[in-house]
């Protein structure tokens, strides 16, 4: 299985070990046999917050954010123009253009999202929790 992390569980996972993800978010991390992938979009947005103070990593966003993809074997997952284009395609529910392009990307790719945002999952995308 295929599983895309929302910037959040990204974050959860890294900074407490993911025990506020649910039991079910955290066994599909740890199955070898699944390919769990991380958006250059949330990369992106960790970057952001951090550089704003928003966000307090425990190192520079530009090299904790690939060690941490490294450490635990995760996929980037590239914004591709397929990707960035379908936003314009999705109905205004969301404002978050982070979130919008994950759901762009979860939608083209065929896969769910591990997220507990509501909005989230009022557009026609699968959502793991």
């Amino acid at each position: 299985m295929r599983l895309l992390l929302d910037t959040h569980a990204f974050l959860s996972w890294n900074r407490t070990g993911g025990s506020n993800l649910s039991d079910l978010v955290r066994s599909l991390i740890r199955d070898p046999g699944n390919e769990v992938l991380l958006s250059a979009a949330s990369a992106w947005e960790i970057a952001i917050k951090a550089s704003r103070g928003r966000l307090v990593l425990p190192g520079p966003a530009e090299r904790w954010v690939p060690e941490r993809v490294r450490r635990h074997g995760f996929v980037v997952l590239p914004v591709q123009l397929e990707h960035a284009v379908r936003v314009a395609t999705l109905p205004r529910i969301h404002d978050d253009p982070f979130d919008r392009l994950l759901i762009a990307q979860a939608r083209f790719e065929g896969i769910p999202i591990a997220t507990t945002d509501p909005l989230i999952g009022r557009y026609d995308v699968e959502t793991v929790w």
